[in-house]
């Protein structure tokens, strides 16, 4: 399935996208589904992630209220903050940014989300309580 949508994009970016789909012989709507495709992660979640927390066990929501990044990911989310904020970050290394503070972003919500139904439940005192 597939959803057309329109964009405008700034001149310059439209013409480096023109001139790649040139130089490999494609047209600039796959050029433009590529590179986002590329740019923005696909969050591999397990199956009890996708579902409603409510739905979850009570198990299963205590083991979403200690989610964490991978170690790897996080290291790498930490050494590229430094460098944007030392104004040495590249274009491809801005892009890996954006694409693990999406990472972080979801999994603070699970892990806010899941906090929330384990106080509901009575499976922890609320945080201001502890």
């Amino acid at each position: 399935m597939s959803t057309q949508i329109t964009i405008t994009l700034p001149d310059e970016v439209y013409h480096r996208v023109e001139r790649l789909a040139q130089l490999t012989s494609r047209n600039i709507a796959d050029v433009v589904t590529d590179a986002i495709q590329l740019s923005i992660p696909a969050v591999s979640l397990q199956n009890e992630l996708i579902q409603s927390v409510s739905a979850l066990s009570d198990e299963q929501v205590m083991a979403l209220t200690q989610l964490q990044m991978e170690p790897e990911q996080d290291q790498r989310l930490s050494d590229l903050l430094d460098r944007q904020q030392e104004g040495i970050i590249t274009e491809t290394e801005q892009i890996e940014l954006s694409n693990l503070m999406q990472i972080y972003q979801e999994g603070l919500l699970r892990k806010a989300t899941a906090l929330k139904e384990a106080v509901q439940r009575g499976l922890r005192e609320p945080l201001n309580e502890l």
